[in-house]
């Protein structure tokens, strides 16, 4: 049919986004609305001895000033998987006796207009005693180093370990030969375009609605009301409308969420926070931020024996709501691969520092892994002589291997990763490289080519997602979902696996997310879940509308019923029923909710593979880069709309490219945020990216949903940052570099290598 699953539509929520009718939480205004704004700590650790908010009463139009004294009777904001025991590190709504990095709330002013309320936040007077400040991973852990968390045996705060240590350290001993490296991954922030946002509503009797671009608001609704407001659920209603990005960072409760519904209360009118870029750099949970320590054993033909990785994570000051599990849990367990590996062994340290808290960002934890595999395989090669391809083609699990247990208790369970191997070659015209490296290093310049083989974990963690259906009198079809699309697309996809299903067009179907009066249960977007667990709603939900359907249309046609393309049919005769007819003769008899459950209630996720293939070719003169071909082959199941696909890899490969080459959150000494706007901190550019991206899937349907899909959501991200970065050392000659591979340390390193002197 036209528009089902399998198709490239275009987005039916396009039209509204590209019009300007799109509907963001600033974009709101309710009447008498007053405007809050955060006083934040210029200090990255300090006491606070006193705040004096008298002369910020006095400016004209400020209603009200909080500080944490005001509101300590709330919970603080959850950590929600804390790995350090029974040592907590609370992030308050607002700080009450010390503040623990620059951009931590001492206070939240509320005036009739935004101006009022950040001349009222100039206004008041902080009396702080500054305290010594680790801002770094070896700041943290060097001797004597001042404690964040007095109790606490130190800044590390907890060991987080998988596999088998004596297996590994055995096996690496033993080997002929060890490959080695000291890796280390850049902080970054999410950068969204669209910054957070939030508008807090109080009705007596009816209780709290909170607005805010958020990644799903069931989840979210929970967290306020039990952690933090300390209220029943049903007393928080969370609403999100159109999102302009979120990378995970908007999956969070942050402080401002729950001042603005206080505000509203204690006042008696709605209350708008509205951040500032800056507000967003300081505040918003940052990305990766991680140094490891990673030794890969092989034998002497290239082997993999075994792995062993070290990694230093830096929380930031506070334990975020996911922070502690994004290089353990989520990224940890995917360490090593698709590769036959004997023994794994992979150790995570999770440390705090006087910084901005670190939680999940595109890919959360899964890049990181793959980037610390995919570095280390291709410098082995190096070492021992080997083709890259060659090292890898030897080491990935064959179809016939699978399922297979990688040690860190994941089982892959379907694919064919040598034949999206060889396929990426092609598409990539392998055996035409030296001719095109000749031509660069004929026009000065040196080419590099950088490849990765990546797989990640998608969907895991959850088990379940429902979707609920209403069948208006004309026939039209809302369901409510409880993902959240924060540009991925959700309206159309989600149509096209209901229309498909049913049997009837798309036009007839609407979409609805993101109020928890209509879906008050739901996992959010996040992981690459949605369509496996969302999509496996959907289909439920038709099922269970044809049941009722037919019953309904049995006994009205007085005959057994047959449904096809949006009809009912009565057997033997011409008599049919259509959504309309049915729903006009038994009002909201149509109407009800499903709940998809993977099989055996168990979390059931998949894993999207595939082989990035990058060329980047280096200017040794100026240190600047350009990629000037990008391939790559990905195993993403069933693509529903592979259009949207594309675009999903698009976005992601930029993304993982400007985390290699451009961005980079820098902290100084006494932990000033050095790169706090967008004239400081460098993001992807169109002409950064490839002239063109050459993409192909060559897929394996998924066993674990009913669409038989895989997460695409972060793979772009995940092959772009090791295949760059391998194909910059490839144009180095093997010299290794760490991220963000920028200009001025690119152009030292080939002036290094070409024999000269750098300035």
């Amino acid at each position: 049919m036209k528009f089902g699953t399998g198709q490239s539509t275009l987005r039916v929520e396009d039209a509204r986004l590209l019009t300007g009718q799109g509907r963001y939480t600033d974009d709101l205004a309710r009447p008498g609305m007053l405007y809050g704004v955060t006083l934040r700590s210029p200090h990255a650790h300090a006491e606070i001895r006193s705040i004096d908010i008298s002369a910020a009463l006095e400016v004209p139009g400020v209603v009200a000033v909080y500080t944490h004294r005001d509101i300590a009777g709330y919970g603080p904001v959850p950590c929600l998987v804390p790995l350090s025991g029974d040592v907590k590190t609370p992030r308050l709504l607002l700080a009450d006796d010390r503040v623990r990095f620059v951009g931590d709330g001492v206070a939240f002013v509320v005036a009739e207009t935004r101006e009022a309320a950040r001349a009222g936040a100039e206004a008041i007077f902080v009396d702080y005693a500054e305290l010594p400040v680790v801002a770094s991973i070896a700041a943290a852990l060097a001797p004597g180093a001042p404690a964040i968390w007095p109790e606490a045996r130190s800044n590390s705060l907890f060991d987080w370990q998988v596999g088998d240590g004596a297996a590994v350290d055995a096996a690496i001993a033993a080997a002929p030969h060890v490959t080695r490296l000291k890796i280390i991954q850049n902080r970054i922030a999410p950068t969204s375009m669209e910054v957070r946002a939030a508008l807090g509503e109080y009705a007596t009797g009816e209780g709290f609605t909170l607005t805010t671009g958020s990644q799903g608001v069931a989840a979210m609704q929970g967290m306020l009301a039990k952690a933090v407001l300390n209220v029943a659920p049903d007393q928080v209603r969370v609403v999100t409308h159109d999102v302009g990005g979120g990378f995970g960072m908007k999956t969070f409760l942050y402080p401002e969420y729950a001042l603005v519904l206080h505000a509203a209360r204690h006042l008696g009118r709605p209350v708008k926070w509205t951040g500032e870029r800056s507000d967003a750099f300081q505040t918003d949970t940052h990305g990766r931020a991680m140094e490891s320590e990673a030794a890969l054993a092989l034998d002497a033909e290239g082997r993999i024996l075994a792995l062993k990785v070290e990694t230093w994570s830096d929380l930031g000051a506070y334990q975020a709501q996911y922070g502690p599990a994004i290089q353990t849990v989520a990224g940890g367990r995917i360490m090593g691969g698709v590769y036959r590996i004997p023994a794994i062994h992979n150790l995570v340290h999770g440390v705090v520092t006087n910084t901005a808290p670190v939680d999940a960002y595109r890919g959360a934890g899964r890049p990181e892994s793959a980037y610390i595999m995919e570095r280390l395989i291709e410098a082995a090669a190096r070492e021992l002589g080997l083709a890259v391809d060659e090292i890898r083609a030897k080491n990935l699990l064959l179809p016939a291997e699978l399922p297979h247990d990688n040690g860190l208790g994941l089982t892959f369970d379907i694919g064919n990763f040598p034949a999206v191997l060889e396929r990426a070659k092609q598409v990539a015209d392998w055996a035409g490289f030296p001719a095109r490296k000749a031509a660069a290093a004929a026009r000065g310049k040196l080419l590099g080519r950088g490849m990765a083989y990546y797989v990640e974990i998608a969907g895991g963690g959850g088990n379940e997602e429902h979707a609920d259906v209403k069948v208006a009198a004309d026939g039209h079809i809302e369901m409510a979902v409880g993902t959240q699309s924060n540009g991925q697309g959700h309206e159309t996809v989600y149509a096209q696996v209901l229309a498909a299903r049913l049997g009837v067009p798309m036009e007839q179907i609407s979409i609805v997310q993101g109020d928890t009066t209509r879906m008050d249960v739901g996992g959010g977007t996040g992981g690459s879940r949605s369509m496996a667990f969302g999509g496996g709603a959907v289909l439920q939900s038709a099922d269970d509308m044809i049941a009722r359907g037919s019953a309904l249309a049995a006994a009205d046609l007085g005959s057994e019923v047959d449904y096809a393309d949006g009809l009912f049919r009565a057997r033997g005769s011409n008599a049919t029923l259509s959504w309309a007819e049915l729903a006009s003769r038994h009002p909201g008899a149509l109407d009800g909710r499903s709940r998809y459950l993977t099989k055996e209630g168990k979390p059931a996720p998949t894993f999207p593979n595939g082989c990035h293939i990058a060329e980047v070719e280096l200017d040794p003169d100026t240190g600047v880069i350009a990629v000037t071909r990008y391939c790559l082959v990905d195993d993403f199941g069933v693509l529903v709309n592979p259009m949207l696909v594309e675009g999903q890899i698009h976005g992601g490969i930029a993304q993982g490219l400007g985390q290699a080459v451009i961005e980079n959150i820098v902290y100084d000494n006494a932990g000033q945020l050095l790169t706090g706007s967008f004239m400081d901190y460098g993001v992807p550019r169109a002409d950064m990216m490839p002239p063109a991206v050459l993409f192909e899937t060559l897929n394996t349907p998924s066993p674990t949903n009913p669409l038989g899909v895989k997460g695409c959501g972060e793979a772009g991200t995940i092959g772009a940052m090791p295949s760059v970065m391998n194909a910059i050392i490839d144009a180095l000659g093997g010299q290794q570099v760490e991220m963000p591979a920028t200009p001025e340390k690119l152009w030292r390193l080939a002036q290094a290598a070409a024999g000269r002197k750098a300035a």
